[in-house]
């Protein structure tokens, strides 16, 4: 196969409709997980904003207000689970497919849960991946589209496992001291070994770092060198067999 490039933002913060307009000027697709309110004080999109958004791009769930799972008892996170499907799923008017754990904060309960609640496949936060994970229910990524430190990327790498597999985007990511050319150094891996790359953000974040010119640079750029059938939702990823 070509290379796979996957986009997901997770929040549903207004500044999505921002990243939902620079996608569709590239081509891209992308997935946007979104809770109903968010428990930390941040405005989510309204309904007339979801559905337009909705039109182009993939719905997903991130629990019904923010919740960190692992933070509230079993009940709770059922009910944040099931609850987050639900208004979506009634907000759209159909059924809504992905899940993404808030702060990747989850057990191995919260994930049987997800799949219990009729979810098809979930997203983690584990990062310097280049494919779809060992579970359509733990879907990693690749980098997050943030400045973080070389010692984010070390610590999230000793943490999450599966370090053979992420060996080459630890070495890449400690190799680059700019956390712009380290995401793109990660994309051109990906290209050369014909993998998965999966990108994610916060939109909230890029207002704050005043980065708009720089993704759309880096969609540009995605655009050039990725195959129109290879741009994927995450939805069309845990569909196809790029499992280990």
């Amino acid at each position: 196969m070509s290379a796979v490039f996957t986009f997901s933002t997770d929040d549903g913060h207004p500044s999505d409709m921002k990243m939902a307009e620079l996608l569709g000027k590239n081509g891209l697709n992308g997935t946007f997980y979104i809770p109903i309110t968010n428990r930390e004080g941040l405005p989510v999109m309204c309904q007339s904003q979801i559905l337009d958004v909705g039109r182009q791009f993939e719905i997903g769930s991130h629990t019904y207000d923010h919740c960190y799972l692992k933070n509230v008892g079993l009940v709770e996170a059922n009910r944040q689970i099931t609850e987050g499907k639900k208004r979506l799923e009634d907000l759209l008017g159909k059924p809504v497919a992905g899940f993404s754990y808030p702060g990747g904060k989850y057990r191995e309960a919260h994930a049987a849960m997800v799949q219990s609640a009729g979810f098809e496949y979930a997203r983690s936060s584990m990062n310097l991946c280049f494919d779809a994970g060992l579970s359509r229910f733990e879907i990693p990524t690749t980098i997050q589209f943030y400045p973080h430190t070389k010692a984010v990327y070390f610590r999230n790498f000793l943490k999450a496992g599966r370090w053979n597999k992420r060996a080459d985007g630890l070495r890449l990511a400690l190799q680059h001291n700019s956390w712009l050319e380290r995401m793109y150094a990660l994309f051109d891996h990906s290209c050369e070994q014909e993998s998965v790359f999966h990108l994610w953000a916060h939109s909230v974040d890029i207002n704050r770092i005043n980065a708009w010119n720089d993704i759309d640079r880096f969609f540009g750029y995605v655009a050039k060198k990725v195959a129109v059938q290879n741009r994927l939702t995450n939805q069309q990823l845990a569909s196809r067999e790029y499992f280990i």
